[in-house]
Parts: structure tokens; sequence; C-alpha cells
């Protein structure tokens, strides 16, 4: 994820990182090539069609609106994946001190704490597709074994289930915690299904053709508009709009997958080393420091 101040307007101009313009230079570029060479031929050897720029307008607000559903779909996946990353980080916090008063104390607590550590790493993995079983066995020795099920994550949640009702059938966890520690499993459980969700189902791919194959059509019909409107500005104008247009497909395209490991995905690095943090914390350990920002990015 992008973390930068407020850029001043030459960074605005300037800035690469984070943006789209790398993903789709070469489209800009060949639709004003295009205009231009739609401008020259009508010019200096034969006359082309002339499109109303006012048709034009009509094509682009329709245009605009199949691109502001998309790109709202897009970021409203976004922001429910990091709602749900945070309320997995209150429940650990929550979890620590529920422990500390149903548990008390011992190896039990600190098990069912470092298996949360544990789980966190996991399920990042697990929404990414990457190894992350080295992080997770750091705080948790059992993950290895965790990381050869179809769901690790939720091996991890079965395992810490498994230890409360260890402690609860030798009479150290009594039935108000054991409701209170079961409901704190459930409501991690599913923050993480609502992410597995958000992963495995994304905005049906007819919008992204409808919206693809429209930016392409009106980019390549707005030369012939622009003829008489725009004249040697023509190319300019069509480098805009398609700047505009694919931009925001673009943009729309990385907010609908919040958890890859891309400059402007979630930073589930960070938030596993909040968890961290909060268990170390909890287990009157010395907890690590928090990630931060590379060259202003915060992975």
């Amino acid at each position: 994820m992008i973390v930068r101040d407020t850029p001043n307007l030459l960074h605005i101009i300037l800035v690469m990182q984070g943006s789209i313009v790398p993903r789709i230079i070469g489209r800009i570029l060949a639709f004003a090539g295009f205009a231009l060479a739609v401008l020259l031929i009508d010019r200096h050897i034969v006359s082309l069609p002339h499109v109303s720029i006012a048709a034009m307008g009509v094509f682009g607000i329709a245009l605009s609106l199949f691109l502001g559903f998309r790109n709202n779909a897009a970021y409203d996946r976004w922001w429910e994946a990091r709602k749900l990353w945070g309320q997995m980080i209150a429940d650990t916090r929550s979890l620590g001190r529920e422990t500390l008063i149903f548990v008390g104390p011992g190896p039990a607590r600190e098990a069912i704490l470092t298996g949360m550590a544990g789980f966190a790493h996991l399920h990042r993995g697990w929404l990414r597709g990457v190894a992350t079983t080295t992080q997770a066995v750091k705080w948790d020795e059992s993950a290895a074994t965790h990381a050869e099920g179809r769901n690790p994550p939720d091996a991890a949640l079965r395992a810490m289930a498994e230890m409360i009702r260890n402690e609860a059938e030798n009479g150290r966890i009594n039935e108000m915690g054991q409701r209170a520690l079961a409901e704190r499993l459930g409501s991690v459980a599913l923050a993480q299904a609502g992410c597995e969700r958000l992963a495995s189902a994304p905005i049906p791919f007819v919008y992204s053709l409808l919206v693809l194959r429209t930016s392409y059509l009106y980019c390549l019909i707005l030369p012939f508009a622009l003829i008489d409107t725009a004249g040697a500005f023509a190319p300019a104008v069509a480098a805009i709009v398609a700047y505009v247009f694919f931009g925001l497909n673009a943009v729309s395209d990385e907010l609908e997958h919040p958890f890859r490991d891309a400059a402007n995905g979630l930073p589930l690095d960070a938030m596993c080393r909040v968890i961290e943090i909060s268990v170390a914390e909890a287990l009157g350990r010395e907890a690590p420091e928090p990630m931060r920002p590379v060259d202003g990015v915060l992975s």
C-alpha cells in the first residue's frame, strides 16, 4: 500500500510509484498516434467521416457510468477487506484479555495466543498464494503441520479450539469462559471466511469485458469527432481521454484484488506484524518493531 504525504504539483506530475501510467502507457501512445494519423489523413490525403462531438459526449457519459459502477464495486471490496483484517486485529487483542480472565497465565494461554499469531501468517499466505510457514512457525511450532492441509489457517483455528476444549474438560475454564472464547474464535473465523470470499469471487468478468470493449470503441471513434473541434490538439485530447478511461479501469483491477502483493494492495505483512505486537505485549514479551514504509510502500 502506498503511504505518502500529500504530494506537491511536481510529484503529482512525475511520481510513478503506485501510478497506473506504466501499465497503460502503450495504449495512451497508441490512441494518441491513431488520432494524429486520422488528423493528417483528413487534412492531407482524403476527407474522413466527421462524428458529432455531442454524440460522443452522450457516449462518454454512458461509459463513465459503467466505469463508475466498476470502480465503486472494486473499492468496496478493498475497503471490506481492510475492515475484515482490522476485525482480526481487534479480535486478537480481545482474545488476549479474555484468555487472561478465563484461562489465566500459563502454557495454555501462551499456546492459544501464539497460535493466533501463527494463524495470521498462514491466513496471509493462503490469501496471497505464498509460503509463510517460516514466519508462522516462529510463533507456533504446529504451524508446519497446519500448512500441510488444504486450508492451513482453518487448521490453526481448529487447533486453538482444541486447546480451549482441553482446558474446559480439565476444569480450568468455566462455562462462561468457554462461551466467550468460542464466540471470539467464531468472530475470527467469520473474518477469515469473508477474506476467502473476496479472494475467490472477483467482480463478474462481464463487467470488465463491457468496460474494456466500450473504452476501446470510444477511443477509436473519438478522433473523428476531434478533427473539427480540437484540430492539432486532437492527439493530446485523445491521450488524456485514454489515460482517464483505461487508468480508471486499471485502478479498478488493482482494487478488485486487495490481497495481491502490489503497490496498492493491502499491507498484510504490516498487519500481521500488528498482530504479533498485540500477542507479544499480551504475553509480556518484547514486542517486535512495527513495519515501516520502504520508499513509500508498506507491504
